[in-house]
């Protein structure tokens, strides 16, 4: 079964799916990605078995010859198209499935329906996912001892009030769920395999070990049961889009873990791609989106600047007022004579004390946000940038750009102003640099790019301030 999206290929054997290679996703190879993994070594039914409470009648489908309804599907026309297949033997075993492609102008949207009849009586069927789907030879820790893995292995996932995801280590204590799901299924961080439900419905999640020319893999499958067989289950197989998951399913877009600011993070990524329209590559798409971002915030940014140089102006006054008390205990009822003082000098000075740090918190959120956009964005997935970097989603081979991020960290730290910051604190904040640039050795070089782009525009905009905003005098104590 062919499409401008994706070939398949199912075997008569049992009537099942044996490959779903996306035409736009390259593996690590640079050949288009095979969804469905090729795990001969693990003892799993293929996607799409189906077996009923009978042993033997699932062990006869498993291994019965369908008839198909046609020997291949082209897909390039309009509107759906249906391939069935068929089997009945002279026991009175009968069996028939049916999928539907391009329902409803979905590439990736495949609807299953199935019967099964002995002698007369319908048979309840579980439906079978395969060993699992991902980009398997990607899913492995990538760095960072802090940040972890930059990568979200295979794992189960479901809806019905909230998100589930459910771990494959979580298995080993439960691995079997019953509830009214809306969809279930399987993911990891790019791809998503689920079932569209909205019934009742048993989840049997299961891992299995497989070897990859990368190196020993875990992968999760799942088989889903239900009180009364459906009469259609609709599956989405493919990548995690935004927009072709929510053409979907409105909530299939919550399986895309854009983590805490995922109200920030929707609108930055229809603007990341609005913008690639015009620019054509992602990596300067994100140079420009920062560009944006960074001077949608740089009145907020100015404006902590101006406080700091104003808090550095009066810190000899306000060192003054704490050595008087500094034999003070912090207990001391005199101590509060203190603050009273400090709180007169900053009201004198026209100076809040918070008033360099909040509008500098309310960029963070954006700063957040973008970064977990980077983090998940398919969209980065194989996109090359320029020169040595051909994957955003991968970190760069020569660790180059994270060495220059480095850099212009510790040139940002040295020209910020320290207003409040003892000289054991302004050593502290000058090993930043150093921390961040191991974190970012193997974080995707899109986000690296970001980062970059960014500290060279806030150096920049520093810079700016300097003009506007000479430099502090200190008052004299």
């Amino acid at each position: 079964v062919e499409s401008n999206d994706f070939r398949a290929e199912f075997s008569t054997r049992g009537g099942v799916l044996l490959s779903w290679t996306l035409k736009h996703y390259p593996s690590s190879q640079g050949e288009p990605l095979d969804l469905i993994a090729d795990a001969p070594e693990t003892n799993v039914r293929p996607a799409f078995s189906i077996t009923t409470n009978d042993a033997a009648i699932s062990s006869t489908l498993a291994t019965a010859d369908f008839t198909p309804s046609a020997p291949s599907l082209d897909l390039s026309g309009e509107g759906p198209r249906t391939l069935r297949f068929d089997y009945s033997d002279p026991s009175g075993l009968r069996a028939t499935k049916e999928f539907v492609f391009q329902r409803d102008g979905q590439p990736f949207l495949v609807g299953f329906s199935a019967q099964v009849v002995n002698n007369g009586q319908p048979q309840n069927f579980a439906i079978h996912s395969g060993p699992g789907v991902g980009d398997i030879e990607r899913a492995q820790p990538s760095g960072g001892f802090m940040f972890g893995t930059y990568y979200q292995p295979p794992a189960g996932i479901a809806y019905s009030d909230e998100i589930e995801r459910h771990t494959a280590d979580s298995f080993a204590t439960q691995r079997v769920f019953e509830k009214s799901y809306r969809y279930a299924g399987a993911d990891d961080h790019y791809f998503l395999a689920a079932a569209l439900l909205d019934r009742q419905t048993r989840v049997e999640y299961a891992t299995h070990a497989v070897q990859t020319p990368a190196g020993p893999r875990s992968l999760v499958s799942y088989a889903l049961g239900f009180a009364q067989s459906p009469s259609e289950v609709k599956v989405y197989l493919g990548p995690k889009d935004f927009d072709l998951l929510q053409r979907a399913d409105q909530q299939l877009v919550r399986t895309i873990n854009f983590g805490w600011f995922a109200w920030l993070v929707v609108p930055l990524l229809r603007a990341l791609k609005w913008i690639n329209g015009y620019v054509g590559n992602y990596g300067w798409s994100i140079v420009v989106l920062t560009v944006l971002i960074n001077v949608a915030i740089f009145p907020l940014r100015h404006k902590s600047v101006v406080s700091m140089r104003k808090m550095q102006e009066i810190q000899p006054r306000v060192k003054a007022i704490q050595d008087r008390y500094a034999g003070l205990k912090a207990t001391d009822p005199a101590k509060q004579k203190m603050n009273t003082e400090l709180m007169e000098l900053y009201k004198t000075a026209g100076v809040n004390p918070a008033s360099g740090c909040v509008p500098m918190l309310l960029t963070m959120p954006v700063l957040f946000a973008f970064y977990s956009l980077l983090s998940v964005a398919i969209e980065l997935r194989g996109a090359p940038f320029t020169l040595w970097i051909h994957d955003l989603s991968q970190h760069d081979p020569y660790y180059i750009t994270p060495v220059i991020m480095g850099a212009t960290m510790l040139w940002q730290q040295w020209i910020t102003p320290q207003a409040s910051m003892d000289p054991a604190q302004q050593r502290i904040m000058m090993l930043m640099p150093l921390m961040f640039l191991v974190f970012f050795l193997w974080a995707p070089s899109g986000l690296v790019i970001y980062w970059l782009f960014s500290n060279l525009l806030t150096i920049g905009q520093q810079y700016l301030t300097n003009r506007i905003v000479p430099p502090a005098k200190p008052v004299r104590a």
